[in-house]
């Protein structure tokens, strides 16, 4: 398979003007590591993001050394070394010598040399990045390292005089996604855009909810996505009203919805979607009302998703219309002002309305600057999921008792209008109604 590391290169030699600008140094970043699942039993092996922004490569036990300098940039890879016998049982390595050709780095070792040459690398520089806190077995070979560099001071040698927190300047890079995640992104939306239409499809009363399931995660693999984004939450009836449901152990019945929160990941990259739809088919009474309501605060919530808009508007404009869409439905009182100063709305929507998304599902990056919501820009994704969820209760009509709806798409922002890049999944009653019928045809 072709692989362009370009931008991966482009990423760092951005990182390294930045720590250069900071007064250089060297910067750490260690890839995730292989994690147990029972016995010798491991679970599917994915990278850490951060890792995989700035090299591309996804092999587990690899570190990657920027090094930043006045007089240098150097991109050095620690990596496992071929090895015949492992691969006969694990599959395919670089090794450092291929490793370094295909991923565009300037040196590659063995990752069983690390220890010998990270207090070298080390050594003399003013300051080190790196993500303190995030893993608590790197930060003590981080320690370790500079406790043998500070061995070496009667030889000339010194340690940083600094430790600044690498994870600052990545989740600002992140956030804004460049033309070749833009359109890794785009392609996870498609596959989970076709999930979900086969997931309405597929509907009918009396299935299981996992059944549901398999037919989302099917559509992904078959697709190309290596990974589900996420465990998907396939909630049918009163499943609907548990924000984090995964289960997904229970039948469906006819006359309840069935929500799906489910999206893959491509090439390390998620998508996020939410349908709400009626398992008969046909939206109904009470559940119809509701729908309605939740669709229209999500389309004024995409309507801000422009730039110079602040991040909180689309959140503020799908509250208000959520708070008088409970007033006219009777389940709440009062005046829409006293609903929402009070914030007695949350009640029946208790979650913010967007979140970034990226690598990570909740992707990594402020939400404010300086005390503030911080601007929409172009190149940020972030996702519209405004909802509602009726638990039974005496002051609520039974009519309206364990309906659940949340509508959640993801938006690219552009210089002047959103760009909803999961739009090919139904969401308008009609076009769900009809994805339905199709199947029944």
């Amino acid at each position: 398979m072709n692989f362009d590391f370009a931008p991966f290169a482009a990423r760092r030699a951005r990182l390294a003007d930045q720590i250069r600008a900071a007064g250089g140094g060297i910067a750490i970043v260690p890839t995730a590591p292989e994690r147990c699942r029972n016995r010798d039993s491991d679970y599917p092996y994915r990278h850490d993001s951060y890792f995989h922004y700035l090299s591309g490569f996804g092999e587990p036990e690899a570190v990657l050394v920027l090094i930043a300098s006045a007089e240098e940039t150097r991109s050095v890879l620690f990596c496992r070394e071929k090895n015949e016998e492992r691969e006969i049982w694990d599959g395919f390595r670089f090794g450092p010598e291929a490793a370094r050709e295909r991923f565009g780095m300037d040196a590659t070792h063995p990752v069983s040399e690390l220890a010998k040459r990270l207090p070298e690398l080390i050594g003399n520089q003013p300051a080190l990045w790196y993500s303190l806190g995030h893993d608590e077995e790197w930060d003590r070979r981080i320690t370790d390292a500079l406790n043998s560099v500070r061995a070496g001071a009667r030889n000339g040698i010194s340690v940083p005089t600094e430790i600044c927190d690498l994870r600052v300047q990545l989740d600002e890079m992140r956030l804004f996604k460049d033309a070749n995640e833009i359109g890794l992104m785009r392609r996870a939306a498609e596959i989970t855009s076709a999930a979900h239409r086969r997931a309405m499809r597929a509907c009918r009363p009396g299935m299981m909810e996992y059944e549901i399931e398999a037919e989302i995660l099917h559509e992904f693999r078959r697709s190309g996505s290596q990974f589900p984004a996420y465990t998907s939450i396939v909630a049918g009836g009163p499943n609907a009203c548990v924000l984090h449901y995964n289960a997904n152990n229970q039948p469906l019945r006819d006359g309840e919805l069935l929500l799906i929160d489910a999206g893959c990941e491509f090439d390390s990259y998620a998508a996020d979607i939410t349908r709400t739809f009626p398992v008969n088919g046909r939206f109904e009474g009470p559940q119809r009302d509701v729908y309605a309501l939740v669709l229209a605060s999500q389309k004024a919530a995409i309507a801000e998703c422009r730039a110079g808009k602040y991040f909180n508007d689309p959140h503020d404009v799908a509250v208000r219309i959520l708070a008088q869409g409970m007033l006219d439905l009777k389940l709440l009182s009062g005046s829409l002002d006293e609903v929402l100063e009070t914030s007695s709305y949350r009640r029946f929507y208790m979650h913010r309305t967007s979140h970034w998304l990226g690598m990570d599902v909740h992707d990594c990056g402020e939400y404010k600057q300086r005390g503030r919501w911080r601007d929409l820009e172009p190149g940020m994704v972030l996702t519209i999921e405004p909802g509602c969820y009726i638990r039974p209760a005496d002051d609520v009509p039974e009519a309206f008792w364990n309906i659940g709806v949340r509508i959640e798409d993801d938006v690219l922002i552009t210089g002047n209008h959103p760009d909803v890049l999961t739009s090919a999944a139904p969401k308008c009653i009609k076009d769900v109604e009809a994805c339905m019928a199709e199947a029944l045809a």
